[in-house]
């Protein structure tokens, strides 16, 4: 039975005349690929990856026009060159239905590759029923250890892309695309990674545009569109009593349009080692977005079997700065701590969301901090 795959590379094809001048280039279609959307092409494809991996001089691999299906791929290092590249023209599709692999096309231990080109169709819908018909599910797919310069990225599975226990990650001019109810289709989970940047990039999930899970440090992410979804996310976190704290965020010049939450931070009431400092969002728009500011340590999506303990993760030294818009419910900023660990350090400056033709409200539980400038709605610290 065909098995389907959900997480996505896809990558805008800079030059095709430029792959050509690398010093040694490969081209699927020599090594057996069929450009049918039929015929699985994932031999062709890792013979293509070790041919140009075991080069001892730069080399290029070149994906045509056309469908190329893709059973599933591990495109693994250490390489002999570091000036690899790959560019696709065309369209690599995972396998009707799906399956309970979890990972469809995977690259690890190569340093110095970089990607470009074409789309990465995770055909995510039979997935999609499973899940929506609250049936027992495989667990989908993701991707990882990538490093990547305008991708198109359609209809996973579960994560677009999650870059995992990787440093040195950058991610420019990225289009992600999937339906609103589709479930957990986060644009790209960031995880035990650190000095991650994402840039330029326009994102319409079923679930966080970016989401930042523990051990995330040094992340920037500026100028992103993000809409349909649930925001950007640190979070969640505290599902583990020993879990690596996030630090060193920034998260600037970002446009959300209906989205769920603007720009959040998710913990679960129970304990934890964990811990979230070092944080600043600013320079964002909001467009009729249900909870623009919220800190939620309590947080428990579906209300079922939700932990009714107090959070350990500490927040601290968080700063909200020139978040304008409307809010699609009344209380536009919702600061709710843990009461056993405060917020500290919270700073919000310069606020001014507003509520139809009603005020607008914040609300503030266990959370110390400051505020200044333009207040709308007036602060709760």
């Amino acid at each position: 039975m065909a098995q389907p795959f959900g997480s996505l590379l896809a990558l805008l094809l800079i030059s095709y005349l430029a792959a050509t001048m690398a010093t040694a280039a490969y081209n699927v279609v020599d090594f057996g690929a069929k450009s049918d959307g039929r015929t699985d092409a994932a031999k062709a494809f890792l013979a293509a990856w070790a041919a140009a991996c075991g080069s001892n001089q730069p080399a290029t691999i070149i994906v045509p026009s056309g469908g190329f299906l893709v059973s599933q791929a591990l495109f693994s290092g250490p390489c002999n060159n570091t000036g690899m590249r790959m560019f696709i023209k065309g369209t690599l599709m995972a396998p009707a239905g799906y399956s309970d692999s979890t990972q469809w096309i995977t690259i690890k231990y190569v340093e110095g590759l970089s990607l470009y080109g074409g789309t990465l169709d995770g055909r995510g819908q039979a997935f999609w029923a499973c899940k929506n018909s609250r049936r027992s599910c495989p667990y989908g797919a993701t991707s990882k250890n990538l490093l990547l310069s305008g991708i198109k990225l359609v209809n996973s599975e579960l994560f677009h892309m999650s870059i995992f226990a990787s440093s040195g990650i950058t991610l420019q001019g990225a289009t992600i695309t999937a339906p609103g109810d589709s479930p957990n289709t986060d644009g790209i989970h960031i995880q035990m990674s650190s000095f991650v940047t994402i840039t330029g990039s326009t994102m319409r999930t079923g679930d966080d545009c970016i989401s930042m899970g523990p051990g995330s440090t040094d992340v920037w992410i500026e100028n992103i569109k993000c809409g349909p979804g649930h925001g950007i996310s640190i979070g969640s976190l505290g599902g583990a009593a020993q879990e690596a704290g996030v630090q060193n965020i920034t998260v600037r010049s970002v446009e959300f349009t209906g989205t769920q939450n603007g720009l959040r931070i998710k913990t679960w009431a129970r304990p934890s080692n964990g811990f979230v400092k070092g944080v600043t969002f600013e320079h964002a728009v909001m467009k009729n977005v249900q909870n623009p500011i919220v800190v939620d340590q309590n947080y428990c999506p579906g209300i079922v079997n939700c932990p009714s303990r107090s959070s350990g993760i500490k927040i601290s030294q968080v700063k909200f700065n020139d978040v304008q818009g409307t809010s699609a419910t009344q209380v536009a900023v919702k600061l709710d701590c843990s009461p056993s660990n405060p917020c500290t350090g919270i700073e919000l400056q310069d606020i001014k969301l507003t509520y139809q033709k009603e005020r607008s409200l914040s609300y503030c539980k266990n959370a110390k901090g400051t505020a200044s400038g333009v207040m709308i709605p007036s602060s709760c610290l």
